[in-house]
């Protein structure tokens, strides 16, 4: 009966440089008879992979048809809004409107009673203005600004009662009209040289 010992004979040397057996088995070169892959298990992961592919382009055709009605959606809103915005200011017309034609159905009216139904006609309308946020400019005294002004000609400042500065309105022959910030019509105006 032999012993078998793990010390290696007397004659041999153990090499300095020799790894453990475990570790031999992990360094490049090295081939591990473990289990491989089957087909089956290629199958499988084909099958899921394939099954991801298609939720994920499922998701992307829900997400651009949301995407689509959401742009179909907001044309309408802006279409709509836009519609009812010119309703509105529309419907505040309509009392000037009443007005008018009561003024001119009344006979035998006076001067007096004419001009009493004229100014109250346009206090109704200042008063579409104002719910349509139409806002007047009247820039008279105030420094000419070519963005919300249109000079048709240029006086003597100097002149005027009261003097008005080089570069500001001195007279105003026809007002103009913002709409929130925006210019609809500059003022036509007259600036002092």
């Amino acid at each position: 009966m032999t012993q078998h010992s793990n010390q290696p004979p007397a004659d041999q040397e153990p090499s300095l440089n020799a790894a453990p057996e475990s570790e031999q088995a992990d360094q490049p070169g090295q081939t591990d008879q473990g289990p491989t892959d089957s087909p089956e298990q290629g199958q499988d992961l084909a099958a899921q992979l394939t099954a991801q592919l298609a939720e994920r382009d499922d998701q992307l055709i829900r997400l651009a048809a949301e995407i689509d009605n959401l742009r179909k959606r907001h044309a309408t809103e802006l279409a709509n809004a836009s519609k009812f915005a010119i309703e509105s200011f529309a419907e505040a017309l309509l009392p000037v409107a009443d007005s008018l034609t009561m003024a001119l159905a009344l006979p035998d009216q006076s001067l007096e009673g004419l001009k009493n139904g004229v100014d109250l006609t346009l206090r109704q309308l200042q008063q579409a203005f104002e719910k349509g946020r139409l806002v007047a400019i009247d820039p008279v005294g105030q420094k000419f600004d070519p963005n919300r002004h249109q000079a048709i000609s240029m006086v003597d400042g100097k002149t005027s009662t009261p003097p008005v500065a080089s570069g500001h309105v001195v007279q105003v022959m026809q007002k103009g009209y913002l709409i929130g910030e925006r210019v609809l019509r500059p003022a036509l105006v007259a600036v002092a040289s």
